[in-house]
């Protein structure tokens, strides 16, 4: 919403200066966007008299003029063909930026003449195009005057943020009411006059809506003005409408655009001659068409509101008038109307058809239904006025609704909701400043809300009303109370779990996605989805038919797409959730990551895959393992199992299981079939840590934190290498090797794994280091080879392995 300072004194006689008028609209709600000044970009330009202008000694197009500037005398070297002694022109000092041209004025030497400043044309200034010469002002223009003051131009365009709720604000009769209400002023406002019109409008209009529909057109008030002179504007309405960035188009249409800014009432003109028959406001048909007054043609559906005649639609209703029955310069008489639109049924004719403008900005909000004949009444006025012509009667079709309705409201309220100590006559007249009525005292006291204010429905808001006029800045800051001890812990289980994982993967290096929970109906498939059950019935795309089953689909794409983008090297990670079906137990909560090219995760020290090279199932297995400790999973009891899903590598993937059946993660290298489905490039591997699986954590019987268990003497390793059949794997070594002294063993891991010739056909040998330590005393050797005999005993009885 755009206005200006002379504007906004129309209707609120006041002492403050632009500043403090922007402070207090941001203050009551009416957040200003934008102050513009169009003076301060022409401060340095003032009125000048030419005492002397003379010919060049050295040019015969130039002029040495000498300039009376107000407040001293100078010489500029001119070569405009106008300048002449005697005459008014705009002076330029040294230093001054020139619009126009960009130039920065500066003294100096024309054909060996000094010269200091500048005579300028209206397009040097940026005012138009004309250069053939200096601007000529008339005689009488006092010298030293501010150009801007002397075009006009010092009217600061003030830009507000009007809030959805508050429609009152598009009109800046209702900007100057709050501001009045809140201590800036007084509203001088002026009501129409009701116009006696001479006989009855000879167009008819008839609504043609009943039962349920009745309500998009409520009434629809018109008349006839015969005899009117249509053509341009005075300046005074085309300098407001320009400012606010409005172009005038001719007398009868900016009439209008004038009364929808001054009064928040959109209004439409008709050109009489051009109407055939009566007017009715209806639905529009399948396919009827209208070229509207923004150059475009619309094709209309059964939910379109048009005004029609019998030429067919002339009008979109609370939107757009029509090119056909538009005003011009020809137009000699002219329907005014102003109507009451429904304010959904606008809002959706305005999406169907993607158009703008300010009547469906405004209808769309709510305009006061009060207004509608007064708002009639003015434009005649201003016809009248400006066009000259004699107005018919006013017709009305349908009735003006009465939006009338009172709220109870408890002064104590106020205190209650904002903190906010006031009395209740200061209560009482702020709502009688914004138009409210209040009668009754105390807890019995009513207030009548006015016709514009459509958004006041309970005490609630009136109290919002009292609060924001007031000011928000004296709404005391009060400290939120504290309980005494130790808060308790607010994050869910889940929440805890989701937390813990993205610290642990963006600790090992991988960068968090967000990726989409709909997915193609093929990438689906891909991960075990596609079931009817998790279908979308109103996709927001054809590529986003389904909900996805895992988060890989989304991680993968979003890889690939960075490596298309020369970023090969990615590691990905997202927690999220997952769908199975519709209930609710269907949804798991999953933390899956991917690895790209070279983006391996942190190793080192002897492990046997090492650190170099492209990522591997190995990386993936890391990551899942990780994430498991971190949230607590008993990674010691875990085990390893082949087959990770469809999706991924059979022989290079596998599952982390707590028990026979409770999967806990997946892991692995993606199977080339599902990259090719997903338009990806491999290798790639990945995996899926479930959250919701993991056991509950048992309940401990206090919440002191057990004694720590550490041990102040040197952990001891040693190397096992057993030689094991084929089938034998790595993990049941690591498990035998474990359970041998648990006492002691506090660590197995795998450093190494050989197969050759030497070992003999089908067998194969598997590393491992062992890490012991001792609690109460150093260990023996004596002592250490009894507890290496457990470990080779121990591995030979579950896997037939021999010590190599």
């Amino acid at each position: 919403m755009k206005f200006t300072l002379s504007w906004l004194r129309d209707h609120l006689d006041t002492e403050a200066t632009i500043e403090q008028i922007v402070d207090k609209l941001s203050l009551i709600g009416l957040e200003v966007e934008s102050v513009h000044n169009p003076a301060e970009a022409l401060s340095a330009f003032k009125v000048a008299h030419v005492l002397k202008a003379e010919p060049h000694p050295n040019a015969d197009k130039l002029r040495v003029c000498t300039v009376d500037t107000g407040t001293d005398t100078v010489q500029v070297v001119c070569g405009a063909p106008n300048a002449r002694t005697g005459m008014k022109g705009v002076f330029a000092p040294s230093g001054t930026h020139i619009p126009g041209t960009g130039l920065d004025l500066k003294p100096t030497r024309i054909r060996g003449v000094e010269s200091n400043g500048m005579l300028v044309s209206e397009r040097e200034m940026g005012l138009s195009d004309e250069h053939d010469g200096i601007i000529d002002l008339p005689e009488d223009t006092p010298i030293g005057t501010p150009l801007a003051e002397v075009l006009g131009l010092n009217d600061p365009v003030i830009e507000v943020a009007v809030t959805p709720n508050r429609p009152d604000a598009l009109g800046i009769s209702g900007i100057a009411r709050d501001l009045a209400a809140a201590g800036l002023g007084t509203v001088v406002t002026t009501e129409p006059e009701p116009i006696q019109g001479n006989g009855p409008c000879p167009v008819a209009v008839r609504i043609d809506f009943a039962g349920s529909d009745r309500h998009l057109c409520p009434a629809f008030a018109m008349r006839l003005v015969r005899g009117v002179r249509n053509g341009p504007s005075p300046d005074w309405l085309k300098q407001r409408l320009e400012a606010i960035g409005l172009r005038p188009i001719n007398a009868l249409v900016d009439i209008t655009n004038y009364i929808t800014y001054d009064r928040n009432r959109p209004l439409h003109v008709f050109d009489a001659a051009k109407v055939r028959g009566d007017l009715t406001v209806r639905h529009a048909r399948r396919g009827e068409e209208l070229l509207a007054l923004d150059g475009k043609t619309y094709v209309f559906e059964p939910e379109n509101v048009v005004i029609a005649d019998d030429n067919g639609v002339e009008s979109i209703g609370g939107v757009m008038g029509g090119e056909q029955s538009g005003c011009d310069e020809t137009t000699t008489d002219v329907l005014i109307e102003s109507a009451l639109w429904d304010t959904g049924a606008t809002a959706r004719t305005g999406r169907m058809l993607n158009v703008q403008s300010d009547a469906r900005y405004r209808f769309e909000r709510g305009v006061d239904p009060a207004f509608t004949i007064p708002g009639l009444d003015m434009a005649t006025a201003m016809v009248m006025e400006l066009c000259g012509g004699e107005p018919s009667e006013v017709l009305l079709a349908g009735e003006i609704p009465d939006p009338q309705r009172s709220v109870a409201f408890r002064p104590a309220e106020v205190k209650r909701l904002t903190g906010l100590d006031l009395k209740p006559d200061e209560m009482t007249r702020i709502l009688g400043d914004l138009g409210f009525e209040t009668s009754g005292q105390g807890d019995d006291m009513r207030v009548s809300v006015p016709s514009w204010r459509p958004d006041v429905h309970e005490m609630a808001d009136l109290v919002e009303e009292v609060t924001r006029i007031v000011g928000v800045d004296r709404v005391p800051t009060v400290p939120l109370p504290r309980s005494a001890g130790v808060a308790k812990p607010v994050l869910t289980l889940r929440q805890n779990r989701a937390r813990f994982a993205r610290r642990t993967l963006a600790a090992r290096g991988l960068v968090e996605a967000v990726t989409w929970s709909f997915i193609p109906k093929e990438h689906a498939e891909a991960f075990g989805g596609g079931d009817e059950a998790i279908v979308l019935s109103n996709p927001i795309s054809s590529e986003m038919s389904d909900m996805r089953p895992s988060l890989l689909p989304g991680l993968i794409a979003a890889a690939q797409r960075n490596a298309d983008r020369g970023f090969s090297d990615l590691a990905l990670f997202e927690v999220g959730g997952v769908y199975h079906g519709d209930r609710p137990e269907d949804q798991d909560e999953v933390a899956a990551g991917v690895r790209r090219g070279t983006a391996k995760a942190g190793g080192g020290g002897r492990h046997w895959a090492g650190t170099a090279g492209p990522v591997d199932v190995f990386d993936a297995k890391a990551d899942a393992f990780d994430v498991l400790a971190a949230l607590g999973a008993p990674v010691a009891n875990l085990q390893v199992q082949q087959g990770g899903g469809d999706w991924y590598h059979p022989g290079r993937s596998g599952l982390i299981t707590l028990g026979p059946k409770t999967v806990l993660a997946r892991f692995g290298e993606l199977h080339p079939r599902t990259l090719a489905t997903l338009d990806a490039d491999g290798p790639m591997v990945a995996f899926e840590v479930y959250l919701d699986a993991l056991p509950q954590p048992r309940a401990k019987p206090t919440k002191a934190r057990p004694a720590l268990n550490a041990s102040d003497l040197m952990p001891v390793t040693r190397d096992f290498a057993f030689v094991v059949g084929p089938s034998v794997q790595a993990g049941d070594i690591v498990r035998a090797a474990r359970g041998a002294d648990k006492a002691l063993i506090t660590g197995v891991s795998v450093f190494d794994l050989f197969a050759g010739a030497s070992l003999g056909e089908g067998r194969k040998s598997v590393a491992i280091e062992v890490t012991l330590q001792p609690r109460d005393r150093t260990l023996t050797d004596e002592e250490i080879d009894a507890v290496a005999a457990k470990i080779v005993a121990a591995v030979e009885k579950a896997t037939g392995g021999t010590l190599r």
